[in-house]
């Protein structure tokens, strides 16, 4: 018996329309990817733009994380190389720290017997050094008038500090005990006065007056307790700081107005 020849498959004719199904799949992701960033607001843009153009670019961040803007159609932004510490800058605050404190140590040898009693201090801080002197030494109890004795050791400090050209700031302070008199109503006005009166000998003794500032700060800044009489004696003093800072040009903060 002879084979039946096997019937030949018919050609299929619509085979175009799976490819014709494919571009109109294509062509609808890309009509959607084109919505989808025309809805994308402008930051979420620039951020997209910004971390494409470094990506393709090979441009990176700031060391700190900060991300460099990129306008379209602008050049590339390169990164600013790291420089290193303002070395020159360094060694003129440390000769500044460096006067600053032989300034103080030619007060204190000034005043080397009282601080051999222990009625003056140097202190240093991160603004500069404090020489603190116990009230006792220069003003009668409750009064604001220098003491004769004092005249001569707050003269040698003006002579010193006039040959030099830091700020100076006094301070006044009391202990607890409150005070009212006619001239002081409280330990404020003491404070103040005894302040003013260091910086108006310091000025009569050739102190630029633009270098002085005195502040009276009353019992609010103790340095010892005021439940002993040891510890008001040292809360009644004065100070006298050597600032190292220089005062800075201030700068005039403007209103914020909305954008039209």
């Amino acid at each position: 018996m002879a084979r039946r020849r096997r019937e030949e498959e018919p050609e299929n004719h619509e085979r175009w329309l799976v490819s014709y199904a494919d571009f109109i799949t294509l062509l609808f992701a890309f009509f959607v990817v084109m919505y989808a960033i025309s809805s994308v607001n402008e930051g979420k843009y620039k951020v997209l733009s910004n971390s494409l153009t470094n990506a393709f670019s090979n441009i990176t961040g700031d060391p700190g994380g900060k991300p460099i803007v990129v306008t379209p159609g602008s050049p590339p932004v390169l990164q600013k190389p790291v420089g290193k510490p303002d070395r020159v800058a360094d060694k003129q605050k440390l000769a500044q720290r460096e006067k600053m404190k032989n300034v103080a140590k030619d007060i204190m040898d000034a005043l080397q017997p009282l601080v051999a009693q222990g009625k003056v201090r140097l202190l240093e801080t991160s603004r500069g050094v404090t020489i603190e002197i116990n009230d006792s030494v220069l003003f009668p109890a409750g009064q604001a008038r220098l003491q004769p004795a004092s005249m001569s050791a707050m003269q040698a400090i003006a002579q010193v500090l006039a040959a030099s050209d830091f700020p100076i700031t006094i301070e006044g302070h009391t202990d607890n005990v409150p005070i009212a008199t006619p001239q002081f109503p409280s330990n404020w006005e003491l404070s103040a006065m005894r302040a003013t009166t260091v910086l108006r000998l310091f000025n009569d003794g050739g102190v630029g007056a633009e270098r002085l500032t005195a502040i009276g700060y009353g019992e609010t800044r103790p340095v010892d307790t005021n439940t002993t009489a040891e510890g008001r004696a040292r809360n009644r003093r004065v100070s006298i700081l050597i600032d190292s800072s220089r005062p800075e040009e201030p700068t005039e903060l403007q209103e914020a107005r909305p954008s039209p």
